[in-house]
């Protein structure tokens, strides 16, 4: 059995490329993931404001619906 190969120069060149590689990949992922993190964060504020401007929009159409009768029922009699 051969013994094994001693590491050039341009293995450690090329481990060393690819562990540079690997810690700004890293350090891309992380802020990836704070993106998300604050665009879930933002997503839920948004989605509870849609809510309340639905509730806010259902008592306007529900007031509109009633005077609206008020006024045909004037008009009417």
């Amino acid at each position: 059995m051969p013994a094994p190969r001693r590491p050039t120069v341009s293995d450690t060149l090329l481990l060393l490329a690819l562990a540079t590689e690997n810690v700004e990949l890293r350090a891309q992922l992380a802020e990836v993931q704070d993106q998300c993190v604050e665009l879930a964060v933002d997503a839920g504020e948004l989605h509870a404001e849609v809510e309340r401007l639905q509730g806010r929009l259902a008592v306007v159409e529900r007031d509109r619906d009633r005077w609206r009768a008020q006024a045909a029922h004037r008009c009417a009699g």
